[in-house]
């Protein structure tokens, strides 16, 4: 599927609308099948993999935008992450004494917010909080944007699992400019609706099946649509021994050398990729004595 995990930009010329488009498959990979996830959360996962996936292409900066849910439901956290570059990882917990979950997002979600947080590699991080009180993830992402930064946004997600083995997922983003943004400007505001209701024609079946290209065509091809070279999408983890040494250093010394007394080492894990890294008695004096450099292997 040469076709997936790509990220496709492009520009209606003559509406003052941008648009995004991904399909994702073995970027989904290490992150749908990280642990055994019910369907429900695995679906939930795509469609965030997809939306953060479509929200990475509006930073202007290089850095980590991360999609976060927190609910009192039976999923009570998931959260996916993704850098500038296109790498995503992600990850989910929920009530597992259930022996089904809900198949309605709004009850497998209950009293939950979306946090956003914006991490520019330099500068200040920015975290927006919208509630998640409307039927779906993609208009509830919608809200954010209206509420936010009043910008006019189309959201729509769609998933694949019928294969165990190769879930899917897709999404579109349609947004006015922000220089056209004003609510006093009727004909951009015209221009957005008519290309959304365009959009809203899209079946699922088409959106797994057909190119890119196919798709754009079937959609928009009475517009003037420029695309924009698309960029790769994947999974990437960036977990270290480095960074895992760095959160050690605040743990009292005499603890983790009690703890590498009982259990032969310190280990941590990362929940989104399960690397192990163990630090011994000799590393756990070079970190507390800021000297530590760190290997390169994980353990």
């Amino acid at each position: 599927m040469s076709d997936f995990d790509n990220l496709h930009r492009f520009l209606f010329t003559q509406a003052n609308v941008r648009g995004e488009l991904v399909r994702l498959n073995d970027s989904l990979k290490n992150i749908v099948h990280s642990y055994e996830y019910p369907v429900q959360i695995q679906q939930l996962l795509c469609e965030m993999a997809a939306a953060t996936s479509l929200l990475t292409a509006t930073l202007k900066f290089e850095g980590e935008i991360g999609l976060q849910v927190q609910s009192k439901g039976p999923v009570s956290y998931a959260v996916v992450n993704a850098t500038h570059n296109q790498t995503l990882r992600g990850v989910a917990r929920w009530d597992e004494s259930l022996t089904t979950l809900p198949e309605n997002f709004s009850e497998l979600l209950t009293d939950a917010v979306l946090v956003i947080t914006i991490t520019p590699d330099e500068g200040e991080r920015y975290q927006g909080v919208v509630a998640l009180d409307k039927p779906s993830l993609a208009e509830c992402i919608e809200g954010y944007f209206q509420q936010s930064e009043q910008l006019a946004t189309k959201v729509q997600l769609m998933t694949d699992l019928q294969d165990a083995e190769s879930a899917k997922a897709a999404g579109v983003l349609l947004q006015v400019l922000p220089a056209q943004a004003s609510a006093t400007d009727v004909s951009s505001a015209n221009d957005f609706e008519h290309i959304t209701k365009l959009t809203e024609t899209l079946k699922q079946e088409e959106m797994f099946s057909l190119s890119v290209e196919e798709i754009l065509y079937r959609l928009y091809h009475q517009e003037e649509v420029e695309m924009f070279p698309p960029k790769t999408v994947s999974f990437a983890c960036t977990c270290s021994k480095e960074r895992s040494a760095e959160a050690l250093r605040h743990v009292e010394k005499a603890e983790l050398n009690s703890i590498i007394e009982e259990e032969g080492a310190v280990k941590m894990n990362c929940q989104y990729c399960h690397v192990e890294y163990r630090f011994d008695s000799i590393d756990v004096e070079a970190i507390h004595n800021g000297n530590y450099g760190g290997s390169a292997t994980n353990q």
